[in-house]
C-alpha cells in the first residue's frame, strides 16, 4: 500500500457535499389520508407537475387517490378516489409524456390506464381508458418507457414482464427469462437496456425488444428484496439488498459483466427494503429503506469508488413509501435539487420533502439545473419496436415558463385510446337540460305520412301540421342552437336563450348526465365484448384455414 493510499488527503470537494433536507410544514402536507398498509414492496405514491398519487386501504377491491398538487391541508373523508379494480392496488405511475394519465396495476391481474381531468377528481372514477390483460397471477410492478410513447412494461408473479403497447391496447412482447418473482425493473436513460433483480438472487441486464438476456449474475445473496437503478450513462447498475447475515448493501455493477461487483457496501443492519432513487441531473442517488426515518444520499462519479457518501436526512417518522418528483416540477428559485413525497405509517399523513443545496445569490443556478427530459417523446412505439433509440429530448428550466404536456393528437387508429371522449359535453347538458314536451294522444289518432314519387304532392297529415308548426319543441329549439345552414348568421348562445323558468338546478343536471354516463358505460362494454368475440371467431378461422393445406397435401 503506498503513502498516498495511507496518508489522509483532504475532504473531498463536491458542491452537493452540503445538501440538506427540509420538511414542508403542516398546512402544505396532506393529511388525513388512509394510507395502504399492503406489505408489497412499492412506493405506492406517484408524483408529477400537476397531481400526487396515492394508494389507499379499502375493503372489497382496489383504490387510489389523485389530488392536485395544491390540494393541501385536511382531506375530506368523502374524496373521490379511483376505483376501477378489483383487487388491491401494488402499483402507480404517471405517464411521463401526459400529465393527465396514470398507470395503475392490481392484485386482479389486469394493468389499467386512467385519464385524470386537470382540476381533479369531482366523483369516483370507475371508468378506465385502456385495461391489459394477460397477466396470469397478479401483476407487482409497472415502467413507463423513459423515450417511447405508449411503452408500458408489467412485471407479474407468473414470472413474465410483458411489452406493452397502450396505444393498441396489445402485449408487443413477451419476456420469459426469470425462474422465480421479479423484485425490479429499470431502464437505462434511452430506454434500449432493462435491468431485473428477482428471488432467484440474480440480476440481468435484458434488451427488451427482443427478450435476451445479455448479461446475468449473482446479485446479493439475502432472502429480502432487491432494488436496482441504472446510473447515468456509464453503463453501470446500483443494487439494494441484503447479505447473507441480513445486512443491508449497495453494489456498483459493470451492465456487461455482472461475474462480480465493482463494488459492494454495507449500509446497516435493518430490516427494510432499500429502494435507490438515481437523480441523472445531478448524479446524486438516495437511498430510503421502509421503515426508516432516514433518507442517505450519495454522489455517483466515474473513479472507484463510484460512489460517495454525502449526508442523510434524519426523521423520527418512519416512511412506508416514498414518491418523488420529476426535475421539471422542482422549485429552483430556491436551489431544491430534488423532492420526495413521504407516506407516514404511524399517520394517515403524505409529507413533501425539499433536498436544497445552499446558494446565498437568488439567481439561476446553471450547473445545478442542467437541460433535463422533457415531456414529450423522442420516439414513437413503432420506431422504438422497429430498432431504433433515442436519448431523451431535453428543455431548460430557466425560463421559468408553465411546461405544457404532450397530449395524443387524433383518436385514429395509429393513436387512439388515450384522450377523453367528452368533447361533446357542452352539447350533451344542453340536451338535458332541456324539458321533453309529451304528446298525449290516443295511439289510435296517429297517422303515418304517406310518401309518393318526387313528381307528386306529399299527403300532410294532422299529426305532421301540429309537428311543424309547434316551433318550441326539444328538437327545434336543439337545432336552433347548435345548427347553423349556409347564409345564415351564428347561432345564439346557450345562456341568452334559456328563459328564467326554464334554469335547473345542479343536483338535476348531475343526476341526469350520471345516468347518460351509466348508459355510455354500458355500450361501451358491450362493444368491448362484440370486439373480444370476433377476435376469438377470426382465430378460429385462422386456425381452421392453417388446418386445410395440411389435409389437401395428405390427400
Amino acid at each position: 500500500m503506498t503513502n498516498s493510499q495511507v496518508w489522509f488527503r483532504g475532504v473531498r470537494s463536491s458542491k452537493f457535499r452540503h445538501v440538506y433536507g427540509v420538511p414542508f410544514k403542516r398546512e402544505r402536507c396532506y393529511d388525513n389520508i388512509k394510507i395502504t398498509r399492503n406489505a408489497h414492496d412499492s412506493n405506492f405514491c406517484a408524483v408529477n407537475p400537476k397531481f400526487v398519487a396515492i394508494v389507499t386501504e379499502v375493503a372489497g377491491g382496489g383504490a387510489f387517490l389523485v389530488l392536485p398538487l395544491d390540494n393541501t391541508g385536511r382531506l375530506d373523508f368523502n374524496a373521490s378516489r379511483v376505483t376501477g379494480h378489483k383487487g388491491p392496488v401494488l402499483d402507480i405511475k404517471w405517464n411521463p409524456f401526459n400529465d393527465n394519465i396514470i398507470a395503475s396495476c392490481s392484485d386482479d391481474c389486469t394493468v389499467k390506464l386512467w385519464h385524470i381531468p386537470d382540476g381533479g377528481l369531482s366523483m369516483h372514477l370507475t371508468d378506465w381508458l385502456v385495461e391489459l390483460h394477460g397477466h396470469k397471477r397478479r401483476v407487482a410492478y409497472i415502467e413507463w418507457h423513459p423515450t417511447a410513447e405508449n411503452i408500458l412494461l408489467s412485471a407479474g408473479f407468473d414470472y413474465l414482464i410483458f411489452v406493452w403497447d397502450v396505444g393498441k391496447g396489445e402485449a408487443v412482447k413477451i419476456i420469459d427469462c426469470h425462474s422465480d418473482v421479479i423484485y425490479c425493473m429499470s431502464f437505462n436513460r434511452d430506454g434500449s437496456l432493462l435491468a431485473t433483480t428477482c428471488k432467484d438472487k440474480k440480476l440481468r441486464v435484458i434488451e427488451p425488444r427482443r427478450g435476451i438476456v445479455l448479461s446475468e449474475g449473482q446479485c446479493h445473496t439475502g432472502t429480502k428484496a432487491s432494488k436496482c437503478t441504472f446510473l447515468g450513462s456509464q453503463g453501470r447498475v446500483l443494487t439494494t439488498g441484503f447479505s447473507r447475515y441480513s445486512d443491508r448493501q449497495y453494489a456498483v455493477w459493470e451492465q456487461h459483466d455482472l461475474s462480480k461487483p465493482l463494488v459492494c457496501e454495507t449500509i446497516d443492519s435493518s430490516s427494510g427494503v432499500v429502494f435507490p432513487y438515481y437523480d441523472y441531473d445531478t448524479n446524486m442517488v438516495y437511498l430510503a429503506g421502509k421503515g426508516d426515518g432516514n433518507i442517505r444520499y450519495y454522489e455517483v462519479v466515474d473513479m472507484p469508488p463510484y460512489v460517495h457518501f454525502l449526508n442523510q436526512f434524519l426523521s423520527g417518522n418512519p416512511q412506508r413509501g416514498l414518491g418523488f418528483m420529476p426535475k421539471r416540477g422542482v422549485n429552483t428559485a430556491q436551489c431544491e435539487v430534488f423532492r420526495f413525497y413521504k407516506l407516514h405509517t404511524s399517520r394517515g399523513l403524505c409529507e413533501p420533502i425539499s433536498m436544497i443545496v445552499p446558494r446565498k445569490s437568488d439567481c439561476f443556478q446553471d450547473d445545478l439545473y442542467p437541460d433535463t427530459a422533457a415531456p414529450q417523446p423522442a420516439l414513437s412505439a413503432r420506431d422504438w419496436l422497429s430498432g431504433m433509440n433515442a436519448p431523451p429530448l431535453l428543455i431548460s428550466l430557466k425560463t421559468g415558463v408553465t411546461i405544457t404536456t404532450h397530449k395524443p393528437r387524433t383518436n385514429n387508429k395509429d393513436t387512439p385510446a388515450l384522450q377523453p371522449q367528452d368533447a361533446n359535453n357542452r352539447k350533451k347538458f344542453a340536451f338535458l337540460s332541456r324539458e321533453t314536451t309529451p304528446d298525449y294522444r290516443p295511439l289510435g289518432t296517429w297517422q303515418r305520412e304517406n310518401h309518393v314519387n318526387d313528381n307528386e304532392s306529399v299527403q300532410v297529415t294532422e299529426k305532421s301540421q301540429k309537428t311543424n308548426a309547434n316551433q318550441n319543441t326539444k328538437f327545434h329549439q336543439l337545432q336552433r342552437m347548435f345548427g347553423k345552414q349556409p347564409g345564415e348568421m351564428e347561432p345564439v348562445p346557450l345562456y341568452k336563450q334559456i328563459n328564467h323558468g326554464d334554469v335547473f338546478t345542479e343536483h338535476e343536471l348531475r343526476l341526469a348526465f350520471n345516468r347518460q354516463g351509466e348508459e355510455l358505460r354500458i355500450v361501451k362494454r358491450q362493444l368491448q365484448n362484440s370486439q373480444q368475440r370476433v377476435r376469438e371467431l377470426e382465430q378460429h378461422i385462422a386456425a381452421l384455414q392453417a388446418k386445410l393445406p395440411s389435409q389437401n397435401n395428405g390427400v
